[in-house]
C-alpha cells in the first residue's frame, strides 16, 4: 500500500488530501517546517528545522517507488520521480518523465525574469474547480495503485 506524502508549506489541499486517502485507507504524511506547523486528524506529522529546502529533502529520503507526493515543488517532484513516486501537483496535474522537463525549463526562465527585475502576476485565487480536479487525480491514483 502507497503511503502519501504532503509537502505541506504553502500547500491549500492538506485536509482535501486527508479526505480522499481516508475513503481509501490510505496512510498519510504530513512534512512541514517549523514557520509551518500543520497537524489534521487523520495523518502524521512530521516537523523539520526551518531553512532552505530542509523538508523536501526530508521527504526525498522517505520517499518509496509508489507512494504518492502531493507537492508544488518542481524540483522536489523530480527527485520524487527518479525513486518511482508517483507526484501530484495541488491542481490535479500529475508530473511525469514526460512533462518534468518542460516544467523545470519553465521555472528556470521565470526566475531569468525576477533577476531581471519582472514580476509576472501572482497566482489567482483558488477555485472549487481546482479542488475538484485534485480529489478526482488522487482518488484516480489511489484506485489504480489498489487494483495492484
Amino acid at each position: 500500500m502507497p503511503t502519501v506524502l504532503i509537502d505541506a508549506d504553502g500547500c491549500p489541499v492538506v485536509d482535501l488530501t486527508i479526505r480522499v486517502c481516508k475513503g481509501h485507507g490510505v496512510p498519510v504524511l504530513i512534512l512541514c517546517d517549523t514557520a509551518h506547523r500543520i497537524e489534521r486528524a487523520g495523518a502524521e506529522t512530521l516537523v523539520f528545522d526551518k531553512g532552505a529546502d530542509s523538508v523536501d529533502f526530508a521527504l526525498v529520503n522517505r520517499v518509496k517507488a509508489g507512494d504518492i507526493v502531493v507537492t508544488q515543488d518542481y524540483g522536489l517532484a523530480s527527485m520524487c520521480l527518479a525513486r518511482r513516486a508517483r507526484v501530484l501537483n495541488q491542481n490535479g496535474l500529475e508530473y511525469t518523465a514526460g512533462n518534468i522537463d518542460a516544467l523545470l525549463e519553465r521555472r528556470w526562465q521565470s526566475k531569468k525574469l525576477l533577476r531581471a527585475g519582472k514580476h509576472p502576476k501572482g497566482p489567482a485565487k483558488r477555485t472549487k474547480e481546482q479542488d475538484a480536479a485534485f480529489a478526482k487525480a488522487l482518488d484516480e491514483i489511489l484506485r489504480g495503485t489498489a487494483a495492484l
